[in-house]
């Protein structure tokens, strides 16, 4: 499998090379050159497989010429045995035809872990086949980077430096990161909001020459791997409900647009999906997005759904990129206009495609802590905010009854307490693993959003593990 950059300047490279490239040359993202598609007997034929064996069976084209199936098997294993559900990703019944899928049962308890697990074990394989060693540098707005660092804590060839919002992610999120004191681990709060961090490692990809002085390599959701790995759960969700013989919706809480995209992937590969259903928080430029053909960027406004308070959805250019028939020159000219002016207006035809499988849905608070009573009077179910507006979204968005409707519950509530418990009046427990998470101590740095400041830093942590 060979892969080509989204604005369409970058070398075309092999899954080993996009896994360590993560951001291409351009400034584009990485997709597969051509999608491989399952027939209707081979979905059929993963009913029953575990989810580390469907893993296998799903990724296996994205990774052909560079891991057989003997190591590919190995690593699924090693990733997904460690999560708290005998299922991993468990499904269950709101109503008629409504579900929702657990995705919180990994070690950070969030559904970044179903592919930072592997991301993490693949860097491993990869740099030890190569003889290499890298410096990841990532952004999180709450979720990516405590998977990221649970991911590459003590690995021995890689470095890894996360940027986070200071003050703009939820206590228990933080701690997940700074708790971490592995020498190879550094976590750093930015004076800024999500979108500052990641143009700030933005910045540094596109800086060539500390680029290659580093090896600089990415575990945001920009990393081709990220995508491919979450591919796994639609096929997992959809064959346990009996795709292909019936059509599935999906809805998804949504800031950085990965995991739908990963979604719209899974409806390339042959799931029978009929419609993507994005639920955003009051940053909503998804929602007017889908709603008017214009991508217009807002200030962040702080929210009870921190992982989704974004205006620049990194991986929606991916979507673009196919709605575009693949005309990279279109894409580099469009995202140079919203980066120059923070708005751009897309073509109708393309616009006009998207339309026919995405729909979007905004939730302010109170219309999430509403969300999050509603489903605990009527199903008995706690859930956090950013679950809370996948599901209401899902529900608003159910408008064919024959189609199956899946929502995805992207963390576990404990993430998130406070706001758990101002709509339900109870506080949720951490799971045993992290019961003491706050009488851990915490490593943390302050930066300035200034990239040459960054770029010392990392610089600076980088070299004294390499000396």
């Amino acid at each position: 499998m060979k892969y080509q950059s989204t604005r369409g300047k970058a070398p075309v490279l092999d899954f080993d090379d996009v896994l360590l490239a993560g951001l291409a040359r351009d400034g584009g993202l990485y997709l597969p050159q051509s999608w491989p598609e399952f027939s209707a007997a081979e979905i059929r034929a993963m009913r029953g497989l575990p989810y580390a064996e469907l893993a296998v069976r799903v990724m296996r084209p994205f990774v052909a010429g560079c891991l057989n199936d003997g190591e590919l098997a190995r690593l699924c294993a090693e990733s997904y045995a460690g999560f708290a559900h005998p299922a991993v990703a468990p499904l269950r019944q709101l109503g008629h035809n409504q579900w929702v899928m657990e995705l919180f049962h990994g070690p950070t308890l969030a559904f970044k872990d179903y592919a930072l697990q592997l991301v993490g074990r693949l860097f491993d394989h990869v740099l030890k086949k190569k003889g290499r060693r890298v410096t990841i540098v990532g952004a999180t707005s709450g979720d990516t980077g405590s998977a990221a660092i649970e991911a590459c804590r003590d690995r021995a060839a890689v470095d890894i430096v996360i940027l986070h919002p200071r003050g703009r992610v939820s206590e228990v999120q933080r701690r997940q990161m700074t708790t971490v004191l592995s020498a190879n681990v550094r976590n750093v709060a930015v004076d800024g909001t999500f979108d500052d961090c990641q143009d700030l490692v933005k910045a540094l990809f596109n800086d060539q020459a500390f680029r290659d002085e580093l090896n600089l390599s990415a575990v945001n959701s920009i990393n081709w791997a990220r995508v491919m790995a979450q591919i796994v759960y639609y096929f997992a969700a959809g064959i346990a409900l009996g795709a292909p013989d019936v059509p599935m919706s999906f809805a998804v809480p949504t800031g950085n647009f990965g995991n739908v995209f990963a979604g719209y992937a899974a409806k390339l590969m042959g799931l029978p999906i009929d419609r993507l259903i994005v639920g955003s928080n009051t940053n909503d430029i998804l929602t007017r997005f889908f709603e008017g053909g214009i991508m217009r960027t807002d200030g962040v406004v702080p929210t009870l759904s921190p992982s989704m308070d974004i205006q620049v959805s990194s991986n929606f250019e991916r979507l673009m990129y196919l709605a575009l028939d693949g005309d990279g020159g279109a894409v580099d000219k469009l995202m140079g206009e919203f980066r120059a002016h923070g708005a751009m207006v897309m073509p109708q035809g393309a616009w006009t495609a998207m339309r026919q499988v995405f729909e979007a849905y905004r939730f302010d608070d109170e219309a999430t802590l509403s969300a999050m009573r509603a489903l605990k009077r009527s199903t008995g179910e706690t859930v956090d905010p950013h679950s809370a507006i996948g599901i209401a979204a899902g529900l608003k968005g159910h408008s064919r009854k024959d189609a199956t409707m899946v929502a995805l519950a992207t963390a576990h509530p404990a993430k998130f307490p406070d706001a758990v418990e101002k709509a339900t009046g109870t506080r949720p427990a951490l799971p045993p693993h992290l019961a003491d998470l706050f009488q851990r101590p915490e490593r943390m740095d302050t930066l300035a959003n200034d990239a040459t400041a960054l770029k010392g830093y990392v610089r600076a942590f980088a070299g004294r593990n390499r000396a």
